[in-house]
């Protein structure tokens, strides 16, 4: 079966850009701590376009911020 690369989500990165907790995001959007965990640890297998809104909202960031695209080849590559 052909590879079609992932979807990372880099919610860890810009929670600690913002200098925002997890419990504080928590809370202003709307979300259990546990949820965040699991979008920090990239733990999701399926999106929740409004879950996403609620965060792009509190961190004050665009979707491409918080998702890339990770192409087949450059997954790989950054596997140990």
């Amino acid at each position: 079966m052909e590879e079609y690369g992932t979807i990372r989500i880099k919610l860890d990165e810009l929670i600690r850009k913002a200098g925002i907790s997890k419990n504080k995001l928590s809370h202003r959007a709307e979300m259990q701590r546990s949820q965040i965990n699991h979008y920090c640890n990239n733990d999701i297998t399926r999106l929740d376009t409004d879950v996403l809104a609620r965060i792009c909202t509190v961190l004050d960031c665009r979707i491409e911020d918080l998702l890339e695209f990770v192409p087949p080849e450059k997954k790989a590559e950054q596997e140990p």
